[in-house]
């Protein structure tokens, strides 16, 4: 069995990946051998390095993007907001940019890490939350709980949680034919993906007019408006997600292999990849609720990640990472670009995904002409 590791590589010991030889551990290609104690880790040295990279990278862009705006506010000034120093410009920094900031890195993180964990369990690059259906059943529930009225903005990231899952619910017993086959997954989950969003335009056209449009504006994924309200239960909910985000970073692994290897190494492959799914599933939704359907960033981020470290899976961390550094360069481009107008958040990363997502179809579908897998 594998053991979880820091980075966004992955370890094992005793009779998996790590095997001892005479008292000296024979390590693969690429990775870096780590004592810890009595134990020891293999960690994937591009993994890491690519982790540490996204870590910096995305410091940068958060500082740039509570630097930048109608008025410029030097990084000393920034420096002095973020170690709660008196500045003067705590009321641009403080309250108008720092909260939005921080909504659309929680955002970002959700989105890479639950499109890194439905991809890996479908085994397709094109099993992402805003492609099968998950954000659009997320938005349906959403957007019907704002348009009538039936709860409080506040509580809005767990209607969100409740339509994602029911939409993952519905793709799942559709899809299920004695078996889940990736093709089939990915295009009945499309195929809910077009009538949900339908419902939920239904929904705006039968509500109050001043409600709907702000559920319009919301379903663009729009982080105007979003502040410490919205950001403070997701950062809880990431946090009392995080120890089952460690176990998916091990149990990852096991998915990746084929079914029979996997079996013979006693691994319950349902209960592991529903686990997956549903924690996938969660961290989508729970980013919507905050801040809209940000399409694409689920899709892109982990493809991304895995391109960036050329690891054998989809590294979660580095997924996540590359996820909020997205949504928070996207957001900063959206104020920027057509001041003052500000363009929400997911007109840019659609501009950006799309092609992207056409991109991969006709890849699949040369690569399937060809006798390849997609």
């Amino acid at each position: 069995m594998s053991t979880p590791v820091s980075g966004a590589g992955t370890a094992a010991r005793g009779g998996g990946t790590a095997v001892r030889a005479g008292g000296t551990a024979a390590r693969p290609a690429g990775y870096a051998l780590v004592r810890a104690g009595r134990g020891s880790f293999l960690v994937h040295r591009r993994g890491t390095a690519v982790a540490a990279g996204l870590i910096v990278l995305l410091a940068a862009a958060c500082l740039a993007y509570l630097c930048i705006g109608k008025t410029y506010a030097a990084p000393g000034e920034v420096l002095k907001v973020l170690l709660g120093e008196p500045s003067r410009e705590e009321v641009t920094v403080g309250t108008l940019r720092l909260p939005r900031m921080t909504v659309g890195l929680l955002v970002g993180l959700a989105f890479g890490a639950g499109g890194a964990l439905i991809q890996t369990v479908a085994r397709n690059p094109l099993a992402s939350p805003d492609v099968i259906g998950i954000t659009q059943g997320a938005s349906a529930l959403t957007v019907g709980a704002m348009t009538f009225g039936l709860t409080s903005y506040a509580a809005l990231p767990y209607v969100s949680v409740a339509g994602g899952l029911l939409a993952a619910a519905l793709v799942y017993v559709f899809a299920w034919r004695g078996g889940l086959q990736a093709t089939r997954f990915v295009l009945i989950g499309i195929g809910f993906a077009v009538a949900l969003r339908s419902v939920t335009h239904l929904f705006m056209t039968k509500g109050d007019y001043l409600v709907a449009q702000r559920a319009q504006v919301w379903m663009t994924g729009s982080l105007n408006g979003p502040g410490w309200d919205e950001a403070a239960p997701l950062a809880w909910a990431l946090l009392a997600l995080a120890p089952f985000l460690c176990w998916a970073a091990r149990a990852q692994r096991t998915v990746t292999m084929d079914d029979d290897t996997a079996t013979a190494l006693g691994v319950r492959l349902n209960r592991v990849r529903g686990g997956l799914v549903l924690l996938g599933v969660v961290l989508a939704s729970i980013a919507t609720g905050a801040a809209g359907p940000v399409d694409f960033v689920a899709l892109l981020a982990p493809q991304l990640a895995r391109r960036m470290t050329r690891t054998a899976q989809i590294p979660l961390l580095s997924s996540a990472l590359t996820g909020a550094v997205i949504v928070v360069v996207a957001d900063l481009l959206g104020r920027k670009l057509l001041e003052p107008t500000q363009l929400p958040v997911g007109v840019l990363t659609a501009a950006v995904g799309a092609p992207y997502l056409i991109w991969l179809i006709i890849k699949g579908h040369s690569t399937r002409n060809t006798g390849g897998t997609a």
